[in-house]
């Protein structure tokens, strides 16, 4: 599954300095999440309300979408400098506590029934096996070598698996993410703007498991004017 090594294997590891990038970028890193989810809010309105400040001419649940991803970004913060992340059940479950608040059919915990995935006849597992489906991840990123490889596996294991009854990819991306920061690299942003290119990939990638085509994908989303920054 390794891919061959772009630019981005060149980055320095630096945790600090990937941390200070993250949290300057936490409120493009919101907004392309909630666009990504057909939540149409601007930038500025998504750094309001981040400021604590309601933004009128829009639905209170979608304001709640978009505050749950900062406070799962903050928390994903927090893990890292007091280097509590790890990919484990209950660092997921902690993480989906807040990214899945009010949102998903339950928050805080696996699945109890089965999912589907719209565009695809694949199934993910059933719910009674999911602690040991999370479990394989977890053994399977032990031969993983290359960070981007391994963090990029993080978040199709979860995307695939379908562990939470919603909120799957948005969760996969912040596991992905915490990886890379745990490890001092910069995070992965999906910009809204390649939204139909990642849906096409994914349906792709849900049918036949092979993660080629979407880790080149992800590689692609890195930011490439952290080359000056962390190389």
């Amino acid at each position: 599954m390794t891919i061959n090594l772009d630019w981005a294997n060149l980055l320095k590891p630096n945790k600090a300095t990937a941390l200070m990038l993250a949290k300057r970028e936490v409120g493009v890193l919101v907004h392309d999440a909630v666009l990504l989810e057909g939540i149409n809010f601007t930038l500025p309105e998504i750094q309001t309300l981040l400021d604590g400040i309601t933004v009128g001419g829009h639905k209170l649940a979608d304001q709640q979408v978009a505050t749950n991803q900062a406070d799962a970004w903050r928390r994903i913060f927090a893990m890292v400098e007091n280097e509590r992340f790890e990919v484990s059940e209950k660092i997921a479950c902690e993480v989906h506590s807040l990214a899945g608040k009010e949102e998903a059919l339950a928050w805080g915990t696996f699945r109890s029934g089965m999912v589907t995935i719209a565009g695809t006849n694949y199934l993910p597992p059933e719910a009674g096996t999911l602690s040991q489906a999370y479990q394989v991840l977890i053994s399977e990123l032990r031969s993983i070598m290359d960070i981007y490889d391994r963090a990029i596996h993080v978040f199709l294991s979860m995307a695939r698996n379908q562990f939470f009854f919603d909120v799957n990819k948005r969760m996969g991306r912040f596991m992905m993410n915490g990886v890379l920061l745990s490890a001092g690299y910069p995070v992965i942003n999906l910009p809204a703007k390649r939204q139909l290119e990642f849906n096409e990939l994914m349906i792709g990638f849900y049918e036949s498991g092979d993660e080629h085509h979407m880790n080149q994908f992800m590689r692609s989303c890195v930011d490439a004017r952290l080359e000056k920054i962390m190389c």
